[in-house]
């Protein structure tokens, strides 16, 4: 494949692989100047070992989840492949419900072995076969998964240094009232030389 990759080279490698992965890949997709491939979760080790092993892509440079509240299958599980030896870069996405198991593909790439545990962590998305799937980037008590579309912008525990019992606590959040999400931007409404007072201006003048 030559150098800058087309559009067309693009689509003929998405079709190659829908040819020669039938049922294991079942979708392919270029925008952007990118490839995505899509699959069955339940097949994602077959497919990850086709493109190692057939398509020359030999390294899993990342692994993360995406939040879909709305969808009956919630999250989609999106894998981004590198070939060193083709200069391109894939990613093959799968769909997976609330309680739903991904198969763990440690086996095929160990680089997902961290990934796998920050989906978990950051979703609360499954890895069927994980060799240690625990939280990795949150504490070990941590309540919900915070990069869930309906998780709360506060979170639902505060944690704070307790002087008398010298050891951290964990606290309900009690109130948000003191944050003014105004959302406004210190330059919203800004015109060529005026400036107008906004919410929040007071602070950086006190």
């Amino acid at each position: 494949m030559s150098w800058p990759v087309t559009t067309a080279d693009l689509e003929t490698l998405g079709q190659a692989i829908l040819d020669g992965a039938k049922g294991i890949v079942t979708g392919a997709d270029v925008a952007f100047g990118e490839l995505t491939l899509t699959g069955p979760a339940d097949r994602i080790v077959e497919a990850l070992t086709y493109l190692r092993d057939t398509q020359g892509f030999h390294q899993l440079v990342d692994l993360c989840g995406a939040d879909y509240p709305e969808r009956e299958k919630r999250f989609d599980v999106v894998y981004h492949l590198l070939s060193m030896t083709h200069n391109r870069r894939i990613r093959i996405k799968v769909q997976a419900g609330e309680d739903e198991a991904v198969p763990s593909v440690v086996d095929v790439f160990c680089s997902a072995d961290w990934f796998e545990r920050e989906a978990f962590d950051m979703y609360g998305i499954f890895f069927d076969g994980h060799p240690d799937l625990r939280r990795i980037l949150t504490d070990y008590g941590f309540h919900g998964h915070p990069l869930r579309k309906d998780f709360p912008m506060t979170g639902y525990v505060e944690v704070r240094y307790d002087e008398e019992l010298k050891r951290v606590v964990y606290e309900p959040v009690k109130s948000v009232e003191w944050r003014n999400w105004d959302f406004l931007s210190p330059w919203e409404g800004v015109e060529k030389g005026f400036s107008p007072v906004l919410p929040g201006d007071e602070k950086s003048r006190s």
